[in-house]
């Protein structure tokens, strides 16, 4: 893969430098994060399909998974998860019939909504997200290529940036217990 070839100068510097000569100084800063943030984003996403490729999961079924997972039952109404996992509807069909294929979640009908349709994590869909889970975080999440503070200031930074983009709110407080 290309990705495993160091190359000679970095290609995000070069860029920027190519902004301020073509006279975008202004939008150098921009440019550069942005690119550094998908570029970044390219680098995680190789390690994470490389150790989930032995439990036959792409990220989007490891995701559907882990989120049945946590919940008590293992079980949730479609609406709520496609919610969660902020894509779109279709993606989230997709992913739930690939998984019912290989039988690791299957379909039951909403006990209150006769239109809805509730995702059922199976005991095998549980096994292999609990296994996944232990290799991602051997492999990816407990070392994620950062120190401890800069992996604590960058969730803050991108998190203030999420927040910004109008991609969530902070919670109301919540009242004190009676």
């Amino acid at each position: 893969m290309a990705g495993n070839r160091r190359l000679p100068v970095d290609p995000i510097a070069e860029a920027k430098r190519q902004w301020i000569a073509h006279g975008w100084e202004s939008a150098a800063a921009g440019m550069t994060a942005v690119t550094s943030i998908i570029r970044a984003q390219q680098l995680l996403f190789a390690r994470i399909d490389a150790t989930l490729k032995p439990f036959g999961l792409s990220f989007a079924r490891y995701e559907l998974l882990r989120l049945l997972g946590f919940t008590r039952e293992g079980r949730m109404p479609m609406a709520s998860a496609i919610a969660r996992l902020q894509v779109h509807p279709t993606s989230v069909t997709n992913t739930v019939d690939r998984l019912a294929r290989d039988g690791l979640v299957s379909r039951e009908p909403h006990p209150a909504d006769g239109r809805a349709a509730m995702l059922v994590l199976t005991d095998e869909g549980r096994a292999l997200v609990e296994r996944a889970t232990l290799a991602l975080n051997a492999e990816v999440f407990e070392q994620p290529g950062l120190g401890d503070d800069d992996t604590t200031e960058l969730v803050r930074i991108i998190a203030r940036l999420r927040k910004d983009a109008g991609d969530f709110t902070d919670p109301k407080p919540q009242p004190e217990p009676l």
